[in-house]
């Protein structure tokens, strides 16, 4: 590890600790003074470390695994959280819906399975002894040495939550803001108040809120920002308490980097100079003792079979016992041969024809068999051997969804297995289809199933007698072996690897005949395998064969059956010996003076040194004799390895070595003291098996020796190992045939010093930053953190998962179902500063899922692979999950540094800057197109009034607008004439009885139709001032109504126009309820206008006086008046004319909210200045309709139809499965020349080719959708009117929108870089739309101001006609009024006056041509200025996260992201069961990491429908925010990341 910083140069995210805590003390010096040390935290003195007899201690139940088990281990872990509780900083709690904490039922007590994975995958380490001088220390695991601080801490929750409330309290009002940029956000006029005495000072005034009681927040929009977080906000409190945690310092910084394809450099680890390194010799090879010769050692197995069934048939062979412990039947000599040539004659010459035999000597047979029945699988065995078929044993499988039950049927498949024995009960208890035949299993071959009971075998002939040769080369068995990725591999032994293995384990244990064994294992793989079915018919050995589920119901019963049958060995893992412990209580009726061995299967787990020693502790007294435990060291490639020989003399200790932990994750030997806490204690599993030669090579590169004080893999020669991978020719050259011409890899790590010592195996080992971690080193400590309240069973798994270029580390362990959520919290966080500290590495995720859900082996362990599968698909459902990657990703890029800009005098030159053109672009001009008469003879009319009337007069009986209802049909109408006559008679009803002169403001709240048009025309005769407002909800009228009356009073309008429900819905209870009624102007009906004309029909006297007022709310929750003058709506309309050629006789659909921006203008004006019929559709009919827009455009015949992202994206949902319905139904959108989206954000490419995609096959034209783009100071700047060619006759010229693809990391430095499509990182851009006629575009730099060149991104700044004139509120915002309506360009065309759009983006010359002639410049709009987030020093925005995070899991429905503070906040919606919202959380974190390179903070699961959405589609994040540290969403989870 590279030299720790200062705590001056600690780095925190992206910024120093000094920086960060400068920063921070800015915010809350208003609120309470910058802390000056530790204030406010405990200085409790750490906890003694109890002393004591270490195994004498009782427990009270059997919740460890006691292979992991160790005291001064336990100590060593308390003593480490003892020491965190001086530092500690209070970490939030995650929140959980309470619908969400499920009490499963406590299982009736069975003692605990094994727990770190299944009996194959337990997860290993890297440990090794070094030196003789450390052999005989005592076999103690110390405490762990405090290399570094822990990022996590503990959850006490610090006292009252005031301060973190006022902070949160203050910094909920400050929306998304770049002090380093010009250009700044719009006045909220949502600070307006109509007292004076309470308005904010100028400088505050664009964050101020209006004073209002906190609304209960819902899934309707709104418009208005939160009036600040409660003090006691449970939401704001903890995300204070996070941000205090991220002031623990990091990990040192790493200093080079790699690129990654890009300038974005990722940290790589450098190896630090301090760390240890491997200073002995060169290490030589290590041989056994000579291999004897006994003169009655028989030729091969079936020889030794065939000697004890003969000359003593009765002799005991296999006792099997049953559930309570009794003999269930003795199998002996005799009738092991007998059964055994029956089954051999009955496989060779039984099934198939005798032409044609299914069975030829040499071919595969899979042997099926239930741990508790190792008579059938004895015999089946053995009668393989003697029909020379090689026997494939595996698992029963119990459904067609077993864990790792499909990689074994790979295996069966490759091994091209054909036939099953089985037994008759097994048989019966396999899953059966319909007819009562066996299902094929997932992946596996098709198998003809063979019972091998003799009461379904013919009897042989007399004179058929089977061929018993000398052992030789030919295959004797495939033993399965489950990889570290789940894969399952077949390891081939021959005959005479197997017959010298059996010779060298007799020789090794001192085998005599007639012994008695007692075998707990699994009797059909590895040790149980090779010593109580092979080696114990070689020697006429009996074996009581103990099933796993006697072991379950009474765990004493191997030691029992040692004593009944005064058993001289006995085969156990430590699992055995920790259930013994478990379940012992005082019995005087148990020896075991009898053991001359007790041979530990698992020695080779550094763990089980703990359970040899508790045991021998405990029954000594019993008359077990130290030197009676022998550990041996195996693995499926080479056997037995190695394995401790029973002595006599107890005066010689076994080895022992105290490790360090941190040498060994470097692959070094260091002897460290026990009063470390960072030490491992292993225990010396004996000598190399006799006529072995082993090795240690390093586990990477070229097979070289390991020096003497290094750890490396094990390389074995010997003739008793396997041959090959089945069929994997080339994994068997990597492993069988390494080195020399006969070298084995065993697969562990180990030291030699006379004796072995392991330290883990090889699929275990987690390589984290260049350091190797043993899976079980972590179970262990996880084990150590008082798991009796809180860990099932002991059933912890931990594996790793790739991140970032790099391991992380996940511990998934079982949570008791009486355990409460803030027990397994406070857990939780100590489990991850215990192996922060004790093992110097970070956990990415610790979740806790209830009991008895990881996938199983058949032996009760976990299975590993499975879990890490159900992990990395979001399929584990954990009930608890906390996320650290704040400590583990230690290798991020480096946060950017912004460079000063390169002054104007360098740069431009000419119309170029940096050497390219200036990013200028412009539509046609307005006054030179052609026009026909009509438009001609009233162009001359400066106001749209005057062009109502002359139409009026000129075409009284034109349609111009037709209201659908939700079936489709027509409501209601508006001629010229018509509308005309309205507007007059609300003219009249203003000026009778509202008493209003020129100028006033008339507040228009009207559901979208015919009314409100009428009413704005009449505001234009009256010579008042329109505002269109969005009438409330009826049924969220708490939420929406606020949002109206601040409008109102904002905009200080005179009066209230509406129809009579919405008069009767403001004078509602429940809108009493939210507002003041007595502060509202006046409301009128204009349900019942007046007969009477007004006297005079208003003319303004200036074009540039106002005609109305446009009022939006921004995606950040900002609400902003834009002045719109009577030219510029008059050039506003001429535009959208020119551009999408609207005449009187064209139709067009139009599906909008008419309240702001284009929709408005779509929707009330351009009719009337064109003359076109307008069908209007209100957006909320179809809710209830979905196919109600485009079947009235299908129906009406329409050519240009607009609509909202939100309309389309509720087709496309909605009517998904329905297109063949509405092709029955007519439905023909071949005709549709244009359908244009009108929105204020960049193309959503995805929904519109998805809607394209869907209609296609209802005629509509891919090249008819397109974009449209506006922004509040410019209502509409691109319009694309795509033409199909199908139908082109007179549509508008033009080249098709074009998508370029463009680098997502470049954008984060504000750069433009084009790649190819599917390039990695690649974002997809659509060209936002045809510049319309009168626009003038150009890019600059938001903060210099000054141009920029073709494809640079920068800010889009418009110079137009129809521009805004400013925003309106209730007092003076002329610095605003300057930034953003009438800025000017710091170098270059400096006289020209444009309009910031607030949006980013670049234009780009295209080799396509317009109808002039000249090549086509297309804008891409990539996002706004005020929704990008700064983060790390480089600009994001939230749509291509919130891509990435919809991406991860099919349920999450909707994602929206925001910034609180310096985290990144993930708010999902769920469509899915509750049980799933856990699942989300590491799968997001994940996908931010990968592909944003950024932390996440904190991640919301909720309900669907909670992120706000407004009329156009739009997110709106901020309101969301506030609802979020205002603790209303109602989530089902939340996630804190650490």
């Amino acid at each position: 590890m590279a030299t720790r910083p200062s705590p001056g140069e600690r780095l925190l995210g992206d910024i120093t600790q000094k920086g960060y805590e400068k920063k921070r003390s800015k915010l809350i010096r208003a609120y309470f003074p910058h802390p000056g040390g530790m204030e406010g935290m405990s200085h409790r003195p750490p906890f003694a470390p109890p002393s004591a007899a270490r195994f004498h201690r009782r427990r009270s139940s059997g919740t460890r695994d006691e292979r992991y088990r160790s005291d001064v281990h336990s100590e060593a872990v308390q003593a480490v959280l003892a020491r965190h509780v001086e530092s500690n900083v209070a970490v939030p709690m995650p929140s959980k819906r309470r619908s969400l904490v499920v009490q499963t039922s406590m299982d009736a007590y069975t003692p605990p399975d094994s727990s770190s994975g299944s009996e194959e995958e337990a997860g290993p380490g890297n440990d090794m002894p070094g030196m003789e001088h450390w052999m005989t220390r005592p076999a103690h695991l110390g405490p762990a040495h405090l290399g570094s601080t822990s990022s996590s801490s503990s959850s006490t929750q610090s006292g009252g939550s005031g301060n973190a409330g006022r902070l949160a309290d203050s910094l909920a009002h400050t929306h998304l803001s770049h002090p380093h940029l010009n250009h700044s956000a719009p006045p909220d006029v949502t600070g307006y108040s109509s007292d004076s005495s309470h308005s904010r000072p100028h400088s505050e005034r664009h964050i101020g809120t209006i004073a209002r009681n906190t609304q209960k927040y819902g899934n309707a929009e709104r418009m208005e920002t939160g009036d600040g977080v409660p003090v006691s906000s449970r939401v704001s409190a903890k995300i204070q308490q996070l941000v205090n945690t991220l002031k623990m310092p990091r990990r040192p910084p790493l200093r080079e980097f790699f690129v990654d394809d890009f300038e974005e450099l990722l940290e790589v680890q450098q190896p630090d100079p301090k760390q240890p390194r491997p200073e002995g010799a060169e290490m030589l090879a290590v041989s056994g003792e000579a291999l004897g010769v006994v003169t009655n050692w028989p030729p091969s197995l079936e020889a030794a079979l065939q000697r004890w069934g003969t000359i003593s048939p009765k002799a005991p062979c296999l006792t099997s016992l049953d559930t309570t412990g009794k003999p269930l039947y003795v199998l002996t000599y005799g009738k092991l041969w007998s059964r055994s040539i029956k089954l051999a004659y009955n496989i060779l010459h039984k099934l198939g024809s005798k032409q044609e035999p299914m069975l030829r000597p040499g071919d595969r047979v899979a042997l099926v068999f239930p741990n508790n029945d190792p008579v059938a699988f004895m015999v089946a065995f053995y009668g393989c051997l003697l029909a020379e078929v090689v026997p494939v044993p595996i698992e029963v499988p119990l459904t067609r969804k077993d864990a790792g039950s499909q990689q074994i049927g790979f295996l069966l498949g490759s091994c091209g297995v054909t036939v099953a024995l089985t037994s008759d009960a097994c048989h019966k208890g396999l899953p059966k289809s319909a007819t009562g035949e066996i299902p094929q299993f997932r992946g596996w071959p098709k198998l003809l199933w063979f019972v091998t009971e003799s009461k379904h075998l013919s009897k042989p002939p007399r004179d058929w007698f089977p061929h018993i040769k000398d052992a030789n080369s030919d295959t004797a068995y495939i033993e399965y072996k489950t990889c570290k990725d789940g894969s399952v591999l077949g390891v081939t032994v021959m005959r005479i690897a197997l017959l010298t293995h059996c010779q060298s384990l007799t020789q090794s244990c001192g085998y005599t005949e007639a012994e008695t064994i007692v075998n707990v294992l699994d009797f059909k793989k590895d040790v149980g395998l090779w010593h109580g079915i092979l080696t114990s018919v070689m020697n006429m050995m009996h074996v009581i064969s103990v099933p796993y589920s006697l072991m379950k119901v009474n765990p004493l019963s191997w030691i029992q059956k040692v004593y009944h049958f005064k058993a001289k060995v006995a085969c156990v893992k430590s699992r055995d010996m920790h259930w013994a412990l478990v379940a012992h209580r005082e019995q005087k009726d148990i020896s075991l003076s009898s053991l001359r061995m007790l041979l530990v299967a698992d020695g080779s787990n550094p763990w089980s040194i703990s359970s040899c020693d508790a045991f021998l502790n405990v029954f000594q007294s019993k008359g077990l004799r130290s030197e009676v435990i022998c550990p041996c060291a195996s693995s499926p490639e080479a056997l037995t390895v190695a394995i401790r020989r029973p002595v006599e003399d107890s005066s010689q200790p076994p080895g022992r070595g105290v490790l360090s932990m941190q040498g060994l994750s470097y692959s070094v030997v260091r002897v460290d003291t026990e009063e470390r806490l960072s030490v491992l204690t292993v225990q010396d599993v004996g000598t190399v098996m006799p006529g072995a030669v082993v090795c240690v090579v390093k586990p990477e590169g070229v097979p070289l020796l390991c020096k003497t004080d290094e750890i490396g893999e094990l390389c074995v020669c010997s003739v008793a190992t396997g041959t090959s991978y089945y069929g994997l020719t080339g994994m068997t050259k990597n492993t069988f045939e390494y080195m020399y011409n006969m070298c084995i890899t065993c697969g562990c790590l180990f030291i030699i010093c006379g004796l072995v010592f392991i330290s883990g195996k090889m699929d275990g080992l987690i390589m984290v930053s260049g350091r190797r971690h043993n899976a079980d080193d972590i179970v262990a400590t996880a084990l150590a953190v008082e798991p009796m309240k809180f860990v099932y069973r002991g059933r912890i798994a931990v594996f790793s998962v790739t991140v970032l270029r790099d391991e992380r580390i996940v511990v998934v362990a079982e949570q008791r179902p009486d355990s409460t959520e803030e027990d397994s919290f406070q857990w939780m966080s100590r489990v991850l500063q215990a192996i922060d500290s004790i093992h110097g590495v970070g956990v990415f995720c610790l979740g806790l899922v209830p009991a008895n859900t990881l996938p199983k082996t058949p032996l009760g362990g976990i299975h590993l692979s499975e879990t890490k599968q159900l992990y990395l698909e979001g399929g584990l459902h954990p009930c608890n999950v906390l996320m650290c990657p704040h400590t583990c990703v230690t290798n991020l890029p480096k946060p950017r540094q912004k460079q000063p800009e390169i002054g104007p005098a360098s740069v431009m030159v000419g119309n170029l800057v940096s050497g390219k053109r200036i990013a200028m672009a412009s539509g046609r001009d307005l006054g030179q197109t052609d026009d026909n008469d009509q438009v001609t003879r009233h162009s001359i009319f400066l106001f749209l009034s005057e062009v109502l009337q002359w139409r009026s007069q000129t075409t009284p009986d034109h349609i111009l607008y037709t209201l659908l209802s939700s079936r489709g049909l027509v409501s209601s109408s508006l001629t010229c004439l018509q509308l005309h006559k309205r507007a007059e008679r609300v003219a009249a009803l203003l000026l009778e009885r509202g008493g209003l002169q020129e100028g006033d403001h008339i507040a228009l709240v009207y559901p979208p139709g015919i009314d409100l048009i009428a009413a704005f025309y009449g505001c234009l005769y009256a010579g008042c001032v329109p505002i269109t407002v969005r009438p409330p909800h009826p049924q969220n009228i708490s939420t929406t109504l606020p949002t109206v009356k601040m409008i109102v009073e904002v905009s200080r309008s005179a009066c209230v126009m509406t129809t009579a429900v919405i008069c009767k819905l403001l004078r509602s209870k429940e809108a009493v309820a939210t507002v003041d009624i007595r502060n509202w102007p006046p409301v009128l009906d204009t349900d019942d206008l007046p007969k009477k004309k007004p006297p005079a029909l208003y003319k303004p006297c200036n074009p540039d006086a106002l005609a109305y007022l446009d009022f939006s709310v921004s995606t950040t929750g900002m609400l902003a008046g834009v002045q719109m003058s009577h030219n510029a709506v008059g050039a506003f309309c001429r535009s959208v004319k020119l551009q999408c050629e609207l005449y009187p006789s064209r139709e067009v659909a139009i599906c909008l909210d008419p309240y702001c921006g284009l929709g408005f203008v779509l929707w009330c004006l351009c009719s009337v200045y064109s003359g076109h019929q307008s069908i209007l559709i209100p957006p909320v009919e179809l809710e209830s309709n979905p196919a109600l827009w485009l079947l009235a455009v299908s129906q009406l015949r329409v050519r240009d139809t607009f609509c909202s992202y939100s309309v389309m994206e509720l087709c496309t949902k909605g009517l998904g499965l329905q297109t063949e319905a509405l092709k029955a139904r007519g439905l023909d959108l071949s005709r549709v020349r244009a359908c244009v989206v009108v929105a204020e954000e960049r193309p959503r490419m995805s929904l519109t080719h998805s809607f394209s995609k869907l209609f296609k096959d209802l005629g509509l034209h891919p090249r008819s959708v397109s974009t449209a783009f506006g922004c509040r100071v410019n209502l509409a700047i691109c319009l694309q009117v795509c033409v199909c060619v199908c139908v082109c006759v007179c549509g508008t010229s033009g080249p098709d929108p074009t998508t370029v693809y463009v680098d997502m990391r470049a954008l984060r430095h504000d750069r433009v870089r084009l790649v190819e499509r599917g390039s990695p990182h690649s974002l997809p851009l659509m060209e936002s739309g045809k510049i319309l006629p009168g626009v003038r575009i150009i890019i600059a730099n938001p903060e210099t101001k000054g141009p920029l060149g073709d494809s640079h991104l920068g800010e889009i700044w418009v110079h137009s006609a129809h521009n805004g004139s400013g925003y309106y509120s209730g007092y003076g915002e002329e610095v605003l009024q300057s930034d953003h309506f009438t800025s000017r360009l710091s170098f270059g065309d400096t006289s020209t006056v444009w309009a910031r759009t607030g949006y980013l983006g670049f234009l780009r010359r295209t080799e396509l041509t317009d109808a002039s002639g000249e090549r086509h410049d297309a804008l891409y709009v990539v996002g706004a200025l005020e929704e990008a987030m700064e983060l790390r020093g480089m600009r994001y925005h939230p749509i291509d996260i919130e891509t990435s995070v919809i991406r991860t899991h099919k349920n999450i429905m909707e994602c929206a992201v925001f910034p609180w503070t310096n985290l990144l906040v993930v708010v999902i919606e769920l469509e899915g069961s509750e049980q799933e919202a856990l699942d989300l959380v590491p799968m997001v974190t994940k996908a931010v990491l990968e592909e944003h390179y950024l932390i996440v903070g904190v991640v919301v699961v909720t309900d669907i429908g909670v992120i706000p959405i407004n009329s156009r589609g739009e997110k709106q994040r901020m309101h969301l925010r506030d609802g979020f540290l205002q603790d209303q969403l109602d989530p089902i989870y939340v996630a804190y990341n650490m």
